[in-house]
């Protein structure tokens, strides 16, 4: 087999490094499901050294990140298996060819537009809260251009919290939390942007990455992947 033309085997449920499921291999590229409090590169400080890219690459040395996900979300991660690759992914977030839907679930019931699809954009654009960093805020004047796609899943009126499909538009750090906090409809567990009662509701944040789909940047496949929501 060439080089160009890896091995894609699918090992779901079969592999993990430390608490972290595998849920894709081939010699190209890795699929992680990371563990909701769990840092998926280092932070500053020798405590913040355990992370998603160190377990991985204790087991594949070649493994090298791609893109991340916020310490408090689980769920779908990719690492690439060379430069060549992870620079082919680069490329590919950046023409927003990686398509990314997440789950979550937030205090109260948004009122969804009408539209025959379901989907409602939310259209703020969102800059750094430069005295709280790394805190993210709504700026309609100088922040960069932000949309996220959601879509209600089910209501639970006993609760009152709706969960919600979500599909970033663009990537900016922190997006979906700011934009469903705009929205008045802060996420549960959220330490960072809910307010107190309702990061009291769960005791991690309810905010999952649960599908990844893309065109494997060497074999040319199509690739989709699920991770189960785990709340």
């Amino acid at each position: 087999m060439s080089a160009d033309q890896p091995e894609i085997h699918d090992v779901a449920g079969n592999g993990n490094a430390k608490g972290i499921t595998l849920m894709h291999a081939d010699t190209a590229l890795l699929v992680l499901d990371k563990p909701a409090g769990l840092l998926a590169v280092p932070g500053r400080g020798e405590d913040k050294q355990d992370c998603l890219s160190a377990r991985v690459q204790a087991l594949y040395p070649d493994a090298l990140v791609v893109h991340r996900l916020d310490m408090a979300t689980s769920g779908l991660m990719l690492m690439a298996r060379s430069v060549a690759v992870q620079r082919a992914l680069g490329a590919l977030f950046e023409r927003r060819q990686v398509h990314k839907r997440y789950c979550a679930v937030v205090e109260g019931r948004p009122v969804p537009a009408p539209g025959p699809d379901g989907w409602n954009l939310i259209d703020l654009p969102i800059m750094v809260d430069w005295p709280r960093r790394p805190l993210r805020i709504i700026d309609t004047a100088h922040g960069k251009a932000s949309q996220t796609r959601w879509r209600t899943l089910g209501f639970d009126a006993a609760a009152n919290t709706t969960r919600l499909e979500l599909e970033p538009v663009t990537g900016r750090s922190h997006q979906l939390r700011v934009h469903l906090q705009a929205l008045g409809h802060p996420i549960l567990g959220d330490r960072l942007y809910a307010p107190p009662d309702v990061q009291a509701r769960s005791p991690r944040l309810l905010l999952h990455a649960c599908r990844l789909g893309f065109v494997h940047p060497v074999s040319g496949g199509q690739m989709q992947l699920e991770s189960p929501v785990p709340f």
